[in-house]
């Protein structure tokens, strides 16, 4: 992205909600033992991760259904243990990690047939369980967490709650909540007009949208804002008042991929 390159992020609020994070390691069978990619990868999942949000560190280990309870009780252990002495050999301090606990065996139910071999091998692993400290809020000159009184055309409406899932374009409760305050303040304030923008994170810098995971196209940019445009509809908000358009990856906030999926409201006429 050329446009906005990373903006400053000069002041900070605080959400409350944590956050995990989980990430797995799946093992051959009858195995508990790493080899040197797999240590690689589950280390840079932590080490890649922003320190000063990691809260705690969990580790599940599993086993398919394969075998007696008590065997695979100890080999579920076994690879909760393999991960965590990987970490620590690696640098990774102790005292975060606060469970290390086997779970045995995962069983599957009697009327699945279908790829079999391949449920099992997904049950053979350890899920290593990030807890994040809340993002903190935004506060960029010119940006705003909500309508103000008096706005300049080019302002920034940035939503602190209207964030979505990866690869989803559907609000969630918290989302709808936070567009029913902003749909009170634009009936309030009835001569702002402005453009919904959505956005996008974590594709390759040569794909510049993301696909939906609902409808399957690459336009999820596009429909988180039509989404919000649609219900600011159903709100009462005027439609002569909005338009809307995505803007995939191409405005990164540079402050986690959390930020960037996103839709603001950017004043076009006041």
């Amino acid at each position: 992205m050329k446009l906005l390159k990373y903006l400053p992020l000069l002041f900070f609020g605080f959400l409350h909600a944590q956050e995990e994070v989980v990430h797995s390691v799946y093992f051959d069978f009858d195995k508990f033992v790493l080899n040197e990619v797999q240590v690689k990868d589950v280390v840079d999942f932590i080490k890649k991760t922003d320190s000063t949000r990691i809260e705690s560190i969990q580790i599940f280990g599993y086993t398919d259904d394969i075998g007696k309870e008590a065997y695979n009780f100890k080999l579920s252990t076994k690879r909760a243990n393999e991960i965590q002495n990987k970490f620590i050999e690696n640098g990774i301090k102790s005292k975060i990690i606060v469970t290390i606990e086997g779970k045995g065996r995962i069983l599957i139910d009697d009327d699945i047939v279908e790829n079999l071999p391949e449920k099992r091998s997904k049950n053979r692993r350890v899920d290593v369980v990030l807890n994040l400290k809340p993002l903190p809020k935004i506060e960029i000159p010119g940006y705003y967490n909500s309508i103000q009184k008096k706005h300049i055309i080019g302002d920034h409406i940035y939503l602190n709650d209207v964030l979505f899932e990866r690869g989803s374009s559907k609000l969630t409760f918290k989302s709808k909540t936070e567009l029913d305050k902003i749909a009170k303040l634009l009936l309030k304030y009835k001569n702002l007009q402005f453009e919904i923008q959505g956005h996008v994170c974590c594709t390759p810098p040569y794909q510049k949208e993301a696909i939906d995971k609902d409808t399957k196209k690459r336009q999820l940019s596009t429909n988180r804002a039509q989404t919000v445009y649609k219900y600011l509809i159903w709100k009462k908000i005027p439609k002569e008042r909005m338009t809307f358009k995505g803007y995939g990856n191409t405005v990164p906030l540079g402050k986690g991929t959390e930020y960037d999926r996103r839709v603001e409201l950017v004043i076009s006429k006041v």
